[in-house]
């Protein structure tokens, strides 16, 4: 059959709100024109992200009433940990609330000023807690990674000859471990290849340097792995997952990307001293080291996630509504990063606002224009999320200007998507009148979160 259908039926709806074009103009002016600052149930059809947004299955919400909610060694937590070590035969395993909390565990334990992280692309979260505590995040991405119009199966990988230049620049000393994120999703959600991995991890043995994956999309770049690179085809996403983490240290991981899971997230690690470390700002912050700030009933959630996220047909579907977006919009014309992503469709915003500035944020112009005219709330993924400044404080643009439209997991269908389509169609044409903006209001850290923009 020709047709992919999703691999579930739908047992309970939750009704769509829809307002219209003049409370969309009004309600983006009174939230500073910051779809971040929107009410949610003003917002149609929401893309923002694909983070604890989806829908769970009906083995998860079983679980659920399974959670022992005991403070200390559940049964919920030994369900989580055996899970967890299953599919990542790493040792140590500590829960988290999220996977920014177990990015800070890691970063205030290990990190000190002037420490540099190499990484493929960090994502937001990963780079200002690394900044937070006075450490370089750098970014060392393949340089296909930065064509949105290159069709190379692994844009997400990193540069194997970036990655030497900067231990030899800085020193190992300097650099207590290195990063790779699985799918990089700054560079458009896309993939790593095994070979990239082994690359990076042979490079980083020879220098005695440690690797810890951010693992949110483990599942989907396993997914990507077994169809597009040599000699994986026969394998199960679990066992191209086991393999990949054969190579890490450690690993951090947001649960609600691909552990499907509304909340939660791990640390983990196979160093003892790290654990120790680790172990002991947990307990400060999240709690014992057993629920980590979860509840029993989230903990069961995970685990049974986790697996499903593993489970090639849905994978198989999963990519399909990505794909069927992103062919949508190559045969309108609109610029998008290729090949589609693992978790959303990326639009190339320098190119479809190519009369706007860097700096006067195209990305801002489109993700508003979506919102003001279909009520689709997406992403900005550019100079605002992920622009710096020099020595002299002058501002410095994103390597890429994009918009993200992340797919919540199993909540929205087809209809959805077609409407989507008009939506972006009608911003597509009419791009000249879209204006640029400039930031009146701006935190320090993460401050997309939260700014205040005005139309320039």
């Amino acid at each position: 059959m020709k047709t992919i259908i999703e691999p579930f039926r739908i047992k309970t709806t939750e009704p769509i709100k829809i307002i219209s074009k003049e409370e969309r103009i009004k309600a983006l002016k009174e939230a500073h024109e910051n779809v971040f600052l929107l009410d949610a149930e003003d917002c149609c059809i929401d893309l923002l992200t694909d983070s604890g947004t989806g829908a769970m299955s009906t083995r998860q919400w079983a679980a659920m009433m399974l959670g022992d909610e005991s403070y200390a060694g559940s049964k919920s937590w030994k369900h989580f940990e055996k899970t967890v070590q299953h599919i990542t035969g790493i040792k140590h395993i500590l829960p988290t609330h999220q996977g920014r909390a177990a990015e800070a565990i890691l970063a205030q334990t290990l990190i000190r000023k002037g420490h540099v992280i190499p990484n493929n692309s960090h994502f937001d979260t990963t780079r200002a807690n690394i900044e937070y505590v006075g450490g370089i995040a750098a970014n060392l991405l393949c340089d296909e990674g930065t064509d949105t119009a290159d069709e190379s199966p692994f844009k997400g990988n990193m540069d194997i000859e970036k990655l030497e230049a900067c231990i030899a620049e800085h020193g190992k000393e300097k650099i207590p471990f290195a990063m790779i994120t699985v799918t990089n999703n700054t560079g458009g959600g896309q993939p790593v290849s095994m070979a990239n991995i082994k690359a990076v991890k042979a490079v980083l043995n020879k220098h005695n340097i440690p690797l810890v994956i951010d693992a949110c999309r483990f599942a989907e770049n396993a997914y990507f792995i077994h169809e597009r690179e040599k000699g994986y085809m026969g394998k199960s996403l679990l066992d191209i997952a086991q393999e990949m983490f054969s190579y890490a240290d450690g690993a951090t991981m947001s649960c609600k990307k691909d552990g499907l899971a509304n909340i939660g997230g791990f640390l983990i690690c196979n160093n003892d001293s790290w654990a120790e470390e680790f172990r002991n700002l947990l307990i400060i912050r999240e709690g014992f080291p057993t629920y980590g700030g979860l509840a029993g009933r989230d903990l069961e959630a995970i685990a049974v996630g986790l697996m499903e996220a593993l489970e090639y047909d849905y994978q198989v579907y999963r990519q399909a509504t990505v794909r069927y977006l992103s062919e949508r919009l190559i045969d309108l014309g609109v610029p998008i990063v290729k090949p589609a992503g693992g978790h959303a469709v990326f639009l190339d915003a320098r190119k479809m606002l190519d009369h706007i500035p860097d700096l006067q944020y195209p990305g801002i112009g489109v993700v508003n224009a979506l919102y003001i005219e279909g009520g689709v709330r997406g992403v900005e993924l550019g100079s605002v999320m992920f622009g710096s400044f020099d020595e002299n404080g002058r501002e410095q643009a994103s390597p890429l200007e994009l918009v993200r439209l992340a797919f919540p997991r199993r909540v929205y269908t087809q209809s959805h998507f077609d409407y989507l389509v008009e939506v972006i169609r009608e911003v597509w044409k009419n791009r000249a009148s879209i204006p640029g903006y400039s930031i009146t209001y701006q935190t320090r850290f993460l401050r997309h979160f939260t700014c205040h923009f005005e139309k320039v």
